[in-house]
């Protein structure tokens, strides 16, 4: 089980597999399976952003065992909570902001040297 920091700018937390564009994601999300995914809106200017691949997540029923919104845009996080809230299964975790020190702290640790 892996887990995939969706973010085109920000350094990917250790533990975790970087995704820098929506094809990148879904690639991933199609391919493995996922626990912890966590969730950038603005993904470079031209760009497919983060609801358009949560979009593309509700279509296709891909969805993680974990949900973390880390973006900084207000409005891309409440649209993506919205569709995420309307469209995952009920086992799916969605927290609505970016994951807690703790979480990071305890998926960093199981990263083997």
């Amino acid at each position: 089980m892996i887990h995939v920091y969706l973010d085109d700018y920000r350094a990917c937390p250790k533990g975790f597999v970087p995704a820098r564009t929506v094809d990148e994601c879904l690639l991933l999300l199609q391919e493995c399976e996922v626990d912890v995914l966590s969730l950038d809106y603005d993904l470079g200017w031209g760009q497919p952003n983060g609801l358009e691949l949560v979009r593309a997540m509700a279509s296709a029923g891909l969805f993680p065992q974990r949900i973390y919104l880390h973006t900084s845009s207000d409005a891309g996080r409440q649209q993506m909570f919205q569709l995420l809230y309307a469209s995952k299964p009920e086992h799916v975790r969605l927290t609505n902001g970016p994951m807690p020190p703790g979480l990071l702290m305890e998926i960093s640790e199981t990263v083997k040297e």
